[in-house]
């Protein structure tokens, strides 16, 4: 009986799969201080790794690689960033991105098309920096809640808390960079640096103008992050099991990565998809006054929601992708500990009758 209802749970369970193959390694005892996570066996023995998983120097590394795929690519497309909010919040003169460019370098000179770099590259470092490093430690912390064998049947649950928990600490972080780089992309004469801006929003409004903001980062990012980290680690097992002709451990690093950029690719793609309706109704309210999220959706219809697909599938797409493929060769450069794709523990083989 309890065989036939672990089996029927698991088949029947939307998130099933492992996060990761979770096998003792019997060691002498020792003082519980600093032993607190259990090894990962396939992690560490398999590999030449630089620090043990699961240590400070692994979460500060993984922070790092967070910072670099996040800062890097966030500050590399600050001039559409920055045309995309000049069409929202001044459709009259910015009609279009091809016009809105056009008028950004006639008034402002090329360099005006760098307006708020400043923020988005500290902004968005910090927001990485917690994102990734974060939602490592979750992933952990939560796998240990769990157990083994429930870390594997509800291995995509845990994907969606851990880097929902994480985001909840990055837009903290991104918040007040957020607000002032909207302030110098949005109000022209408000000011053109960060150094000027930050001490004027502090000086009119106090510490509150920084963080007015986070409720709606919250709701726009978070949901995106949850999809943006399950796609990506259910995508690279699939791979790993159907696509690719070999074992991960028989690849090479440039493989592994080639697999990472196209995991990144995907997952960036659902990310596009899921938020695109939303991000349809915000951009039209940004533009109109008086009207609310239900009308635009009324009047914009189930196509007109839609409009734009393509262009933010292939933003989207490859900002995502660029950001993993950067945070994944951090690890490679450092030697991190990366655990195998995921496999179902023997301890729940045998209990789904799998194994004599």
């Amino acid at each position: 009986m309890y065989p036939t209802a672990l089996t029927q749970l698991a088949r029947a369970n939307p998130f099933s799969a492992p996060l990761f193959t979770l096998q003792k390694v019997e060691e002498p005892k020792q003082s519980l201080h600093g032993q607190s996570h259990r090894r990962l066996a396939a992690a560490s023995a398999a590999e030449d790794v630089s620090c043990e998983f699961g240590s400070s120097k692994y979460y500060a590394l993984c922070g790092f690689g967070g910072i670099l795929s996040c800062g890097l690519t966030h500050t590399a497309v600050v001039p559409l960033d920055l045309v995309k909010c000049r069409l929202q919040v001044d459709p009259e003169k910015y009609k279009s991105i091809g016009n809105g460019f056009a008028v950004t370098v006639r008034e402002d000179g090329v360099r005006g098309l760098a307006k708020g770099w400043a923020p988005t590259f500290i902004g968005y470092s910090m927001q990485g920096l917690c994102k990734f490093g974060f939602y490592e430690v979750f992933k952990i912390v939560y796998s240990d809640l769990l157990g083994e064998e429930n870390t594997y049947l509800w291995r995509t649950s845990l994907y969606l808390a851990a880097s929902a928990s994480a985001e909840f600490f990055a837009d903290v972080a991104l918040a007040p960079m957020e607000a002032c780089k909207v302030r110098i992309q949005t109000q022209p004469g408000y000011a053109n640096t960060l150094r000027e801006c930050a001490p004027k929003m502090f000086g009119e409004e106090g510490l509150w103008a920084f963080y007015k903001g986070v409720v709606p980062l919250w709701m726009r990012q978070i949901p995106y992050t949850m999809m943006k980290f399950a796609c990506f680690e259910r995508t690279v097992e699939l791979l790993y099991k159907y696509v690719v002709p070999k074992p991960r451990s028989e690849c090479s690093k440039p493989e592994q990565l080639v697999v990472t950029f196209v995991a990144g690719y995907i997952a960036g793609v659902f990310c596009a998809i899921v938020s695109h309706p939303a991000d349809s109704v915000v951009s039209v309210l940004n533009k109109e006054k008086g009207s609310t999220a239900v009308q635009v959706l009324k009047r914009l219809g189930p196509r007109g929601v839609w409009k734009g697909l393509i262009a933010r599938i292939i933003m989207i797409g490859t900002l995502t992708a660029l950001q993993w493929f950067i945070y994944d060769s951090v690890k490679v450069y450092f030697r991190l500990p990366r655990p195998p794709p995921p496999e179902m523990p023997e301890s729940l083989k045998k209990k789904l009758g799998l194994t004599e």
